[in-house]
């Protein structure tokens, strides 16, 4: 499992990368792992306004139906249409094409809630 650097993370396996005011989501390696074979994803709409720690979607593979949790506050810019075609991506790519959403982030400080990848990493470990 790989938890890149330049993310945070949340106790319900989402990372965040910030760039600026915009915030891309998506599941980590973990979740993916853990979830197996994804077969269905439902997303917000571009302009839908989420909340830190709130859900903003579902997500639903062979073993289970889970919801997404945002990991930080604001109104969607862009949702990965051709992940909702494609939801399997998110196993293959997790940090890369199997992103999620894209947010402008109306609480920037929400940031410093977040695990970094060390602390995520032992996390992860403490809970298996």
């Amino acid at each position: 499992m790989s938890f890149p650097e330049d993310l945070r993370y949340t106790k319900d396996h989402e990372w965040v990368r910030l760039e600026g005011r915009t915030a891309t989501f998506g599941i980590t390696d973990h979740a993916q792992e853990q979830l197996g074979d994804i077969v269905y994803l439902e997303l917000p709409e571009e302009g839908d306004e989420v909340k830190q720690g709130e859900t903003f979607g579902v997500v639903e593979s062979t073993k289970a139906v889970s919801d997404l949790y945002a990991p930080m506050s604001g109104r969607v810019a862009e949702v990965n249409e051709p992940l909702v075609d494609t939801p399997e991506t998110i196993n293959t790519d997790p940090y890369g094409d199997g992103w999620l959403v894209r947010i402008e982030v109306s609480k920037p400080s929400e940031i410093e809630r977040l695990m970094d990848a060390e602390e995520y990493a032992k996390f992860v470990a403490e809970s298996e």
